[in-house]
């Protein structure tokens, strides 16, 4: 799902079709590291204004696919980007919110989830009285090319079916749904046939991605376990929301067997990726203060080794490795225009 970007989330008007976006985007500008953050160098900021998150290579890691609001959008749509900053452009149709883009077919199509089917007006937020919530929107999986076109519907479920990436061979798509009554991960082959669920236990399941090698999963998880948490969780999935305040970091194979925990940190860890070295995860966490300064963190998939990636004061997440291992794309609210906006960043990786 998203991590809605810590923001609270607007009201849509729907746009007619992607040549309606107008904007190119703008070249990369060079950005400084903060003390500390020995991993990167060549920091560029890609994306200006609005909110940007979830952004992810493409297979020969020259694109990005990212989702982005507040700018021709009131509510969250796919766009893809050069990792230079040029060749900004809308794929997705402007109707309803989008979440979870990912590149396919060797990057000449894209996938991603939608609420267009259930409504081309974008979604109300969630209702914040209850606490900090996630809203479990009625998304299903659809696929385009990258210009837009094309556009199908690969999933038809009740209620929220999102989170899809795919396998390194390109034949299996791994996600999180509802569709049996709790938010667990499946995969299923690429044209929809072949759906197997991969997790059961009561709680939220998801944020899945394969390792390099396709052999491993690695994905985020809360089960609660006193009866007052467990009526708790099913109240609020009830009214489709989620409290995503407890979360850690999992692995299982890739059939879904030898489900193990990574982190026992407390407080929320998400959007765990796998290092191209098969033998590491990078992760966003606020374990350390339980507030909204998350940073990046690294740790081995036994569990050991945490260490510091970032130090930015306030957001950063959604990490992901170019499969060459040379670059890492990420979302921070670094060098923002206004308190709170979040923007994509790449930097060239450097191991220490």
């Amino acid at each position: 799902m998203t991590e809605n970007r810590l923001a609270a989330t607007l009201l849509c008007f729907p746009i007619v079709f992607l040549a309606a976006c107008g904007s190119q985007g703008s070249p990369a500008v060079a950005r400084a590291v903060e003390e500390g953050e020995r991993f990167f160098a060549n920091l560029r900021q890609l994306t200006f204004g609005g909110q940007n998150a979830e952004a992810y290579f493409s297979p020969d890691g020259t694109r990005l696919i990212f989702q982005r609001t507040g700018t021709e959008s009131e509510c969250d749509q796919q766009y893809v980007i050069g990792i230079d900053g040029t060749g900004l452009r809308r794929v997705s149709n402007g109707l309803g919110r989008t979440t979870c883009g990912y590149f396919y077919e060797g990057g000449s199509r894209v996938l991603y989830s939608s609420t267009a089917h259930a409504s081309e007006s974008c979604p109300p937020p969630p209702d914040y009285s209850l606490g900090y919530v996630w809203a479990l929107y009625d998304f299903d999986i659809y696929t385009s090319m990258t210009d837009g076109s094309d556009l199908t519907r690969l999933t038809e479920t009740d209620g929220y079916t999102a989170e899809a990436t795919l396998s390194p061979d390109g034949g299996t798509i791994v996600f999180t749904s509802v569709m049996n009554g709790d938010l667990d991960i499946y995969t299923m082959k690429v044209d929809g046939t072949n759906l197997k669920q991969l997790t059961s236990t009561v709680g939220y399941d998801g944020g899945p991605f394969f390792s390099p090698d396709g052999s491993m999963i690695v994905y985020r998880s809360w089960h609660p376990t006193s009866p007052d948490e467990v009526a708790d969780y099913r109240r609020l999935l009830a009214q489709g929301l989620i409290r995503p305040s407890q979360m850690e970091v999992w692995v299982m194979n890739a059939d879904g067997s030898d489900q193990r925990q990574v982190t026992s940190l407390g407080h929320a860890n998400f959007a765990p990726f796998f290092h191209p070295d098969g033998r590491r995860i990078i992760f966003s966490s606020n374990h350390e203060t339980g507030e909204r300064d998350f940073n990046l963190y690294l740790i081995g998939v036994d569990g050991t080794g945490l260490t510091q990636v970032t130090h930015h004061a306030d957001f950063d997440g959604f990490p992901m490795f170019s499969s060459d291992g040379t670059k890492l794309v990420f979302a921070s609210n670094r060098y923002g225009s206004v308190p709170g906006e979040t923007n994509i960043f790449i930097a060239d990786w450097v191991e220490p």
